[in-house]
């Protein structure tokens, strides 16, 4: 690691938050502890505590300028379990969802009547948390407040957890006693390295879901230092990390890890794998910009620059002409960026899965590939499409039954009446309804956008409107596809 050591260490002065940062979260959490026991002691409340999470809480992991705080308040299960008995795990969700609502609603948003606290709203994950804002002078953080059952960490590993984020707590308390402060300042080096590969987080560019601060905990945990991992991280796919010993033809026989792309356990639940909702775009690009580094290190590799617009301008630009468009904008609040996020990344499946094949399953426009980027604090949202043959026959061959199957031969000639018999099956000239992709996809989702979102523009590339459309055609052309074609 020799080599790579004074040019981490200037990174690592460069995104390393300053102590008047940690006291001020610090001193806010500890204001904010204060203001639920009180108001919480007035209502006769029951909790068994109020503790920071995340990495700005107990981890101390976190970014210089990470603002974001997480603090929890346990509950004793046992004061709620008996009205879950007898329930399955759907009906107790949503049972425990009107506990939680009840105390956020109650509790929590009524404990916050300071003038500093401003826009306590209601927020929905895996049940309601509380959102506020804390401003100081020309500083804005965000602190979301999160209820959870205060299990065993036993309870948790024989029967899993009755809500998400029951882990939480056990998840800081891992990383708190597990990794050195060498290694956080590791994992502050590889989230930061992941932000500027535009792969961290829920809101990751280049695809659904980029690696997760857990994640990147857990892999300083497994590989040490950060060398090690990068000079590990071509493998990754091909090599699960259990906490619990178990070797991949184990792990694959388990269901639900099975379609995961790679596999990182969970220390606190070993039926959770923690990188399933990586996504192998992610994963690509990160490994292929790792590859990079150790071959050429450069502090560069680690600064987050912005994603640039694609540029348009040139009509002669071969694969632009198989880029296509749809540009939204989002015009409800309410709704969380992460519900539009996932309704248009199923949106970009259906078109593919529609325009790559006809009805009867020949091939129609090719190889389709897609990538939705959202820029949620001007509510403006994309999908971006790469489409091998924009333009195709007018008709095409499709192939009907086997001549052996009588009955279906029969209704087969009745309704096609070009047939005809090549290579034991029945098949006739079909017309297209569409030739053009532009076309087909302006019809495909004209009733399939969310009610949230109105369409601005469906068109090929070169006529994109606006600046967040440009950065998605950037970020298939020049990210995305190199990879796939």
């Amino acid at each position: 690691m020799t080599n790579y050591n004074e040019l981490l260490n200037e990174i690592l002065k460069e995104i390393t938050p300053a102590q008047r940062e940690i006291e001020l979260i610090n001193n806010l959490t500890k204001k904010l502890g204060n203001l639920l026991e009180n108001k919480a002691k007035e209502l006769n409340i029951s909790y068994t505590k109020i503790e920071p999470q995340g990495s700005t809480g107990i981890k101390q992991t976190q970014l210089k300028n990470d603002f974001d705080i997480d603090l929890f308040i346990g509950l004793d299960y046992n004061l709620y379990k008996s009205n879950y008995e007898g329930l399955s795990k759907n009906k107790l969700k949503k049972e425990s969802k009107k506990d939680f609502l009840a105390l956020c609603k109650n509790w929590i948003i009524q404990s916050l009547n300071s003038n500093e606290f401003h826009n306590p709203r209601l927020l929905y994950a895996e049940h309601p948390y509380i959102s506020v804002d804390y401003l100081l002078e020309d500083l804005k953080l965000k602190i979301d407040i999160v209820l959870f059952f205060d299990l065993d960490i036993k309870y948790i590993k024989k029967n899993g957890p009755i809500t998400a984020v029951d882990r939480s707590p056990w998840h800081g308390r891992f990383v708190r006693d597990e990794l050195t402060s060498k290694q956080k300042d590791d994992v502050r080096l590889l989230k930061q390295f992941f932000k500027a590969c535009y792969s961290y987080g829920d809101k990751s560019a280049i695809a659904k879901v980029g690696f997760i601060g857990y994640s990147a905990e857990l892999l300083i945990y497994y590989y040490n230092n950060l060398i090690t991992l990068f000079e590990n991280f071509c493998n990754l796919h091909e090599k699960p990390l259990d906490y619990y010993n178990r070797n991949e033809k184990e792990l694959n026989q388990i269901a639900h890890f099975q379609n995961d792309y790679l596999i990182i356990i969970d220390p606190i639940d070993k039926n959770r794998n923690v990188a399933s909702a990586i996504s192998e775009r992610a994963y690509l690009y990160c490994n292929q910009q790792i590859s990079e580094f150790l071959k050429k290190p450069n502090p560069e590799f680690f600064r987050i620059k912005p994603i640039l617009e694609a540029n348009i301008s040139n009509e002669d630009d071969t694969l632009l002409s198989h880029i296509f468009i749809i540009e939204l904008q989002n015009i409800d609040d309410e709704i969380h960026y992460t519900i539009s996020r996932d309704k248009l990344y199923s949106l970009g499946e259906s078109i593919k899965a529609n325009g790559e094949k006809e009805f009867s399953h020949a091939e129609r426009f090719g190889k389709l590939i897609f990538e939705v980027y959202f820029e949620d604090q001007i509510d403006q949202y994309n999908i971006a499409i790469y489409c091998e043959k924009p333009t195709i026959s007018k008709t095409y061959i499709r192939k009907g039954p086997p001549v052996t199957e009588k009955n279906h031969v029969l209704n087969f000639k009745t309704k096609n009446l070009g047939y005809f018999e090549k290579e034991g099956y029945l098949w006739v000239e079909t017309v297209r309804k569409f030739t053009k992709f532009s076309n087909f996809l302006k019809d495909f989702i004209k009733d399939k956008i969310p009610d949230n979102l109105i369409i601005n523009n469906v068109t090929t590339a070169f006529k994109a409107m606006s600046s967040s459309g440009k950065k998605s055609i950037n970020i298939l052309k020049h990210i995305i596809l190199p990879f796939y074609i």
